[in-house]
């Protein structure tokens, strides 16, 4: 090889090839969960330990959705109570809907799966957490094929595409159960947006990156709790493919169970004594440069 070869210039695509992945964000700048990482060690037993108290219970129906209010500061789960069954949850702020969670940020920011510690972000201009997960009892991690449990890459399934793979109608997709939810809750269509969801084990496959699913690991008894950072609406749909272990829109009839929804308020002043207050929009004040 000539020294003119050896010292011409690479080229973008072998320098992009080179170099080993860069995670986008530096989120060791967050700021920190207010009253700190021991506050929020200590909510994943705080109802075992008699911290909370439980004010509501309710249940998703098989096929369907339902809403449910949290107030700042309470705790809500998400209960496997029958079967193995994944749900797809959205979340407002209960005094402007506008803001609402933000699933591609909080996948940037976190992970494509997310567990125990992380937050769901709401969308700009607020850019704030809504809600933080105080713990997973399924604690998949990730395993050999690159599958997580909880996701934010996928969207909901819906009617529209059901459509386009099968040629008809459906409308128990969870994009229509939320719908009919939003609708009793004065909201409509449009408010319904990416979800989270929840119990779902889910990745890419290797050769060709496609999303792909394999049977929900969640097991009767497990459950996955959060603090609601902010005064929340959170709707949530027992999706119709049940343990999603077939396609949509690809035939056969999968096994639909419903889930328990649990609301718990903490003991007065167990948060504020450790320096917790709700969170606050983003401070951003700059207009875009106009």
């Amino acid at each position: 090889m000539s020294s003119q070869q050896q010292h011409r210039p690479k080229s973008r695509r072998e320098i992009a090839r080179r170099t080993k992945p860069l995670v986008c964000y530096a989120v060791q700048n967050l700021p920190p969960k207010k009253g700190g990482d021991e506050l929020y060690s200590s909510l994943r037993t705080a109802v075992a330990d008699g911290r909370a108290t439980l004010v509501e219970k309710l249940e998703i129906p098989a096929r369907d959705a339902r809403s449910w209010k949290v107030p700042a500061g309470h705790l809500w789960r998400v209960v496997c109570s029958h079967g193995p069954q994944v749900a797809d949850m959205n979340c407002w702020s209960l005094s402007d809907p506008k803001e609402r969670f933000y699933s591609s940020k909080t996948r940037q920011i976190h992970a494509t799966h997310l567990t125990t510690g992380d937050r769901l972000w709401s969308n700009m201009p607020y850019l704030r957490p809504l809600a933080t997960i105080t713990e997973d009892t399924i604690a998949y991690g990730f395993d050999e094929d690159g599958a997580g449990v909880h996701d934010v890459i996928g969207s909901r399934c819906d009617p529209y595409t059901h459509r386009l793979l099968t040629g008809e109608d459906f409308d128990r997709c969870c994009h229509s159960n939320l719908a009919r939810a939003a609708k009793r809750d004065g909201l409509d269509e449009a408010d319904v947006h990416d979800v989270l969801n929840v119990f779902m084990c889910t990745g890419f496959t290797r050769g060709t990156n496609q999303y792909f699913t394999k049977p929900s690991p969640v097991e009767v008894g497990d459950y996955i709790e959060f603090i609601a950072e902010v005064d929340l609406l959170v709707s949530a749909s027992t999706c119709p493919q049940g343990d999603v272990s077939l396609a949509c829109g690809g035939g056969g009839e999968p096994a639909v169970y419903p889930l328990g929804v649990e609301v718990y308020k903490l003991e007065d002043g167990f948060l504020q004594e450790r320096g917790w207050s709700p969170s606050e929009v983003s401070g951003y004040g700059g207009n875009h440069g106009m």
